[in-house]
């Protein structure tokens, strides 16, 4: 899982039939910093997050489908929670990239 930032809302005039009904985001990849940790993905939302929420994001496929409830879809991100604060030690708030 990774903590992400709502960047914007995607608008899909045609989607694959399993995305029908469900929302989908442009979500920016966060460090603990707070500062963008690599290019912004777009995720299916499954927790009606909206722009500028702190949210989890989850990036492995088999997750991200059960986490929608749409199994077997092509589905590889998902939004599954909104973060209402995050509490870190001090010496954590250092950037580190994997």
């Amino acid at each position: 899982m990774l903590i992400a930032r709502v960047i914007g809302e995607v608008v899909a005039t045609r989607k694959h039939a399993s995305h029908e009904g469900r929302k989908i985001l442009m979500v920016q990849p966060l460090n603990l910093d707070g500062t963008d940790r690599g290019d912004a993905v777009v995720a299916l939302d499954s927790v009606d997050a909206g722009v500028g929420d702190r949210v989890l994001l989850v990036t492995e496929g088999f997750s991200a489908m059960t986490s929608v409830g749409r199994p077997q879809s092509p589905i590889d991100m998902a939004v599954i929670g909104v973060i209402d604060r995050v509490d870190l030690l001090p010496e954590a708030t250092q950037t580190h990239t994997p």
